[in-house]
């Protein structure tokens, strides 16, 4: 057996352990009893997989490392709590996603030995709630804010601009990106909205025209999530019944929407992109009220650093990647942005001082 088999052995092991905890966690939390045994079994299976990964280190003579909950169960744990078990299912599937792209000959087969149609689609249900992508966009705000302004305040400094200039410039441009930001996801909210509306008319239309039709494909929804073919047209033709259900229905399963919300208020949208943007963008100009000259920028840098730190670890839970990789690779991309800027800075200042 060679090191890396035992080195694959563990990673997956350790994903499926996460796995396990999280699920576990979000069963205790789910105010939906079907979800939450939904997450229960799921929560099984990961265990199951867990140990199917503990026999392999063990045949290969290998030690089986104890369990350990990781940072992103904790966090995503809290954030359940806070906010609702679907607020953050998208970030869990996408996690899952990754994970599995990152082993995928190992894990792919064997994972199909233990999770059901019926679990799958429990939680493609609860990866299409929409609320769930308002984690990843705070953190992506916050970070488009963060690395902006600290850039633009570099490019200041070196241009060798007065505090007070560099003051100005930062919080303009925190104002203005902010703005940016919330106007530009105000209208793709709308459009979003828009874009829904003209689908459901057309689903309207067409479960008016041919109910036939309608009937048969929510019959095949439902047997694709695990039904029988009999009780799945029963149940379709029950839904028929209502029109209005079955649009509901088949909005949702198709375009993976709620009919009420379509995709969430544009103006939500905007608020939280302005607030977040704002935050990121406000570590790099912040030092500059109270600190000046060469202190201030040192201290610019160093909330620059800090800010990055927290976007980071916010980061990881996205891309099921180390939080120290995150912060590393954050840091790298800003200091490498903000390095141009204040070389360009630098120039221009020296050529229109000339």
């Amino acid at each position: 057996m060679t090191t890396s088999n035992v080195r694959r052995y563990r990673i997956n092991l350790r994903i499926e352990r996460d796995n396990a905890a999280l699920y576990a966690r979000l069963a205790e939390l789910a105010a939906d009893a079907r979800l939450a045994r939904a997450y229960r079994r799921i929560a099984e299976g990961e265990q199951a997989n867990a140990a199917f990964w503990e026999s392999h280190l063990r045949e290969a003579g290998a030690a089986v490392p104890p369990p350990r909950i990781g940072l992103r169960v904790r966090v995503l744990g809290r954030f359940a709590r806070a906010f609702g078990t679907e607020f953050v299912m998208p970030t869990v599937v996408r996690l899952e996603h990754a994970d599995h792209d990152a082993t995928p000959v190992d894990r792919s087969g064997h994972r199909d030995h233990f999770v059901s149609p019926q679990l799958r689609s429990a939680r493609g249900h609860s990866h299409r709630a929409q609320s769930g992508n308002t984690l990843r966009a705070a953190v992506l705000g916050a970070n488009d804010g963060l690395v902006s302004n600290a850039s633009l305040v570099m490019g200041m400094a070196g241009a060798a601009a007065s505090d007070r200039a560099v003051l100005l410039a930062g919080l303009a441009g925190l104002v203005a990106g902010a703005c940016s930001m919330a106007l530009g996801e105000w209208l793709s909210v709308n459009s979003s909205r828009e874009f829904y509306q003209a689908q459901i008319t057309e689903r309207a239309e067409r479960l008016a025209v041919a109910p036939e039709d309608g009937v048969r494909h929510i019959a095949g929804i439902y047997r694709d999530k695990g039904l029988g073919r009999a009780e799945a047209e029963h149940l379709a033709e029950h839904l028929a019944e209502t029109p209005r259900t079955a649009l509901d229905t088949v909005v949702r399963e198709d375009l993976g929407i709620d009919p009420a919300e379509l995709g969430g208020s544009a103006w939500s949208a905007a608020l939280s992109s302005f607030c977040l943007f704002a935050f990121g963008a406000a570590f790099a100009v912040a030092p500059y009220l109270f600190l000046h000259g060469h202190t201030a920028m040192l201290g610019s840098m160093a909330a620059t650093v800090v800010g990055l730190a927290l976007i980071g670890t916010g980061t990881s839970l996205f891309t099921g990647r180390s939080v120290l990789f995150s912060i590393a690779r954050q840091l790298a991309i800003t200091v490498a942005a903000a390095a141009i800027t204040w070389g360009v800075g630098h120039v221009l200042g020296a050529v229109v001082a000339g």
